[in-house]
């Protein structure tokens, strides 16, 4: 409130409003610095999260243009950083991703086989904003630093529950992640990390950020960070217990459940999971009518209709895909009444698309073999979106002998993840794809 009425002047001033305004940014930049474990003087106070990391790459990989034009990122990194390399390749840059496990967590010496004497500079994570999954970012780091490559950490999913340890030399944060104003980000560079700031250059912000500070909303954002670090500790062990429940109670209650990421080293209050035979937007605006707002990682929810990038990495499944996360303070009924109400939800979903019925699919064929082992059927699912394709390859795998071929045709990005996913859920063999041909060989 202080903020409000004192901090309207230009802090770049010397009359009185000026530095009063200043007295307030500085003392905001010590408290956030403090939180993330960085001098005062390598803070920046950006516009948002996504800037910070924009300018942090674009910056050190001009910075570091000397060394190679080589960016290395891991396949799980938010889209803010897969843009900026994206952008960097256009540029003639090189870009190599580095793959995860089935949980979405690197290996650390695979991450650093890749830094080459050409990498400029190499991106991480500190958890994951879809499954939760944290990162070994010390472990990188140290190996980045023995290589000689500059580490970017995105800790914006991370830094309400404590500092990122480590040898890092970029960090950056949004605030509205930990409960702050939205249009506010940081970023950490630390000293004697090469540095070249985007131009036009500005006197803001140590010429790393234009502009006019928000000079409340950066004292809102540096007093939310400081409020829900001290009882950070005691809030983690708390939800931590609540997403273990759902972790173990949804898929008993729900069959066809696959819960992601990684089950131990992973964020208090995040939890993601998938349904087979589920429309993910028809299961999210289900759970919505209950008062439960929920979001997805599905293609079934995103524009281009094809699967978060994280799932498709991980090699998980997609469809019907929900993304829990815990606020602080939620209260452990609405946990219970989530729990209570989700089977239904999922139930309904399942009908509207005929998942529970047993009819045969539309547009199958057969096929026989002359020894009667390669006898199939082929579904024609083209056109259609998911989870269309798993359920009408659900439908018909036992029309088939043990040993029989079903082939899926489909079109739909999903089914690349899917299928594999549904056959190693249900214990059939999943024999590869051709084009749009998807084969499955029943087992029992």
């Amino acid at each position: 409130m202080a903020s409000l009425d004192e901090g309207w002047a230009d802090p770049a001033r010397l009359h009185r409003e000026g530095r009063r305004a200043r007295m307030l940014l500085d003392a905001a930049r010590e408290t956030a610095a403090e939180a993330v474990g960085c001098r005062p003087d390598e803070l920046t106070f950006t516009t948002s999260g996504t800037r910070a990391l924009h300018t942090g790459i674009a910056s050190a990989l001009a910075g570091r243009r000397r060394t190679g034009r080589g960016l290395v990122v891991s396949a799980v990194e938010h889209s803010a950083v897969l843009h900026a390399a994206e952008a960097h390749r256009r540029e003639g840059g090189a870009v190599t991703e580095v793959p995860v496990d089935g949980t979405g967590r690197v290996d650390p010496g695979v991450f650093a086989g890749a830094l080459t004497e050409g990498t400029a500079l190499a991106c991480l994570q500190s958890a994951n904003h879809e499954v939760g999954t944290e990162q070994p970012v010390g472990e990188v780091a140290e190996l980045a630093a023995e290589a000689g490559v500059p580490l970017l950490v995105d800790a914006a999913q991370s830094l309400s529950w404590g500092p990122v340890g480590g040898r890092w030399s970029l960090l950056a944060g949004s605030a509205h992640k930990w409960g702050g104003p939205a249009g506010v980000g940081l970023l950490a560079v630390r000293k004697g990390v090469r540095f070249a700031a985007p131009s036009p250059s500005d006197e803001r912000e140590s010429g790393r950020a234009p502009g006019f500070e928000n000079i409340p909303a950066v004292v809102a954002a540096a007093a939310s960070l400081r409020a829900v670090r001290a009882g950070a500790e005691a809030e983690a062990v708390r939800l931590r217990a609540l997403t273990d429940r759902l972790r173990v109670r949804v898929p008993e209650l729900v069959g066809d459940v696959e819960v992601v990421g990684d089950p131990v080293r992973r964020l208090p209050h995040v939890l993601t999971f998938s349904c087979l035979y589920v429309d993910g937007e028809a299961l999210l605006h289900a759970l919505d009518r209950a008062g439960f707002s929920v979001s997805s990682g599905s293609s079934c929810t995103s524009s281009t209709l094809t699967p978060s990038h994280v799932l498709r990495a991980m090699g998980v499944l997609s469809e019907g895909n929900v993304r829990i996360s815990l606020p602080p303070g939620v209260d452990e009924a609405d946990v219970e009444r989530f729990l209570a109400v989700l089977p239904e939800a999922v139930r309904g979903v399942r009908e509207e698309f005929g998942a529970t019925t047993g009819t045969a699919a539309q547009a199958v064929t057969g096929e026989t073999g002359a020894s009667g082992e390669e006898s199939g059927l082929t579904v024609d699912s083209l056109g259609k979106r998911c989870p269309i394709p798993v359920i009408e390859l659900a439908k018909v795998i036992g029309d088939v002998p043990v040993g029989g071929v079903v082939t899926v045709l489909a079109d739909d990005e999903a089914a690349r993840l899917d299928i594999p996913a549904w056959c190693e859920m249900r214990g059939h063999a999943y024999l590869g794809a051709e084009g749009t041909a998807y084969r499955v060989r029943r087992l029992a």
